[in-house]
């Protein structure tokens, strides 16, 4: 199976999965592309950032902000991440960036890879026109359990529904975020630590240890999970929680951690 990595991180769950992807021989990651984010639509992209903000406030939106670490650079910490460029650098892995991801060279670089599939390690909206490029399309890895937590940031949304579980879903990817057939799934127990960040950050570590090993098992015996995957029914939509969201998880936290 050769793949095609496209990421929008040089630290993110991609350098955290690539290791596992090249213990295994059958897996031939031909080539990673790490896209730089920048907006071809920039009115559009603002417009989309005021709704956010008039739907979850100022205070959610400030809180937002100050949550984001407990995905990004705590895990990285956790995990001692090698930065993707220097990686691959190491391992003789084509590696590119490119500007935008929906891009014609970004459409280039996947018919050059000549990958059979793509996978999507912490990326945004993915186009048709670069999905469907690949023999078998794209997946990515959702940390969190689809249908029922479309786009929702892991572990918080779970506590908000009073849940002492998260996970991680493999899905195949189509025109929307978070809607494809789901190929794999797995739940994680939450690891309730002493303050709501570092179990956030905690079970998020554990989760994407648990999705590499998924991830691996899907691709070893990819015609098996590929053949039978399931279309999404029905699901909830979540985004950042607005203050008073967030001190409902808050309490949660509390009723939940004391019930350990």
């Amino acid at each position: 199976m050769k793949i095609i990595i496209l990421t929008s991180s040089t630290t993110g769950v991609a350098a955290h999965h690539l290791p596992y992807l090249l213990e295994h021989q059958e897996i031939d990651v031909a080539m990673v592309v790490v896209s730089k984010g920048i907006l071809q639509k920039k009115q559009s992209f603002f417009k989309n950032k005021l709704k956010k903000i008039f739907k979850i406030g100022i205070l959610g939106s400030i809180n937002g902000l100050r949550m984001r670490k407990w995905y990004s650079s705590n895990t990285q910490k956790y995990h001692k991440i090698i930065p993707l460029d220097v990686f691959c650098k190491a391992k003789n892995i084509p590696f590119f960036e490119v500007e935008v991801t929906n891009s014609e060279q970004t459409m280039q670089l996947f018919r050059n890879s000549g990958a059979d599939l793509g996978i999507s390690l912490g990326n945004g909206f993915i186009s048709k026109r670069v999905f469907s490029i690949p023999r078998f399309g794209m997946i990515n890895i959702h940390h969190e359990i689809l249908p029922d937590y479309q786009n929702a940031q892991s572990v918080i949304w779970q506590i908000y529904n009073r849940s002492k579980n998260s996970g991680f879903t493999i899905h195949q990817i189509d025109s929307k975020i978070d809607t494809g057939a789901i190929i794999y799934q797995e739940k994680v127990p939450i690891i309730f630590k002493s303050s709501l960040k570092d179990t956030v950050t905690n079970t998020l570590c554990e989760i994407e240890n648990k999705s590499a090993l998924g991830l691996l098992k899907v691709l070893k015996n990819f015609d098996y999970y590929f053949n039978n995957k399931t279309p999404q029914g029905a699901g909830n939509h979540y985004t950042t929680p607005s203050i008073r969201q967030y001190f409902v998880i808050y309490k949660n936290y509390l009723q939940l951690k004391k019930s350990e």
